[in-house]
């Protein structure tokens, strides 16, 4: 019967994945090696590969993890409908909440992307089908806000999601949890400048 517990070999396989998580952060995949993971975590090199066959295993978890958490908050946020600046207005605050408890697979996105993807085989092709799919989401938001009159015409989707995107994501590099501003007062300021601007009066950028 599943009681909703965790086994203490799940207890220790997600203890390894977090501890993983952050030393891929700090030096970067390609520069981890198992053993260093094995110290870190007291145990010998052997004992890892009962829990894991290799280290992309290991950081497979770690961005699955991630994704999958990301994608189906999106979901979630996309089917509770609504108009396209509240849906793109939630999904900020949810690209903005992540950056605490995934923190280091962000990381390891940024930094390891490219190599993870040039690995030969399939393993990591869910990479870029899960960036098309969150691509897909932020931009029928943008176009359907266009469409609507509620947000400005004369952009272009796909270019004003990855600055959405990139400005998001490279806040984990800066964005401290006892610093001023939580996530949500992050995500809330973003809102603000996104859809508000900074300049007053007149608007004098010109279409390109």
């Amino acid at each position: 019967m599943n009681t909703g517990k965790a086994t203490p070999v799940s207890e220790r396989r997600d203890h390894l994945v977090r501890l993983a998580a952050e030393i891929f952060a700090r030096k970067g995949f390609q520069a981890t090696t198992v053993r260093e993971i094995a110290q870190e975590a007291g145990i010998h090199s052997g004992s890892l590969y009962h829990h894991f066959d290799s280290k992309e295993s290991i950081v497979d978890q770690v961005l699955s993890r991630f994704l999958d958490d990301l994608i189906g908050r999106y979901r979630a946020a996309l089917s509770h409908g609504g108009d396209p600046r509240a849906v793109l207005s939630a999904m900020i605050h949810i690209g903005f909440a992540a950056l605490e408890p995934h923190r280091a697979a962000i990381m390891v996105m940024q930094n390891d992307w490219g190599y993870l993807r040039s690995l030969p085989g399939d393993r990591f092709d869910y990479l870029v089908r899960a960036e098309d799919e969150v691509e897909r989401m932020w931009v029928e938001q943008i176009r359907d806000g266009q469409a609507r009159g509620q947000l400005r015409s004369d952009v272009d989707p796909k270019l004003t999601y990855r600055t959405i995107r990139d400005t998001m994501w490279v806040a984990v590099r800066w964005f401290r949890p006892d610093g001023r501003l939580d996530t949500d007062g992050l995500a809330e300021h973003y809102i603000t400048v996104l859809f508000d601007g900074l300049s007053t009066g007149e608007r004098t950028s010109q279409r390109v």
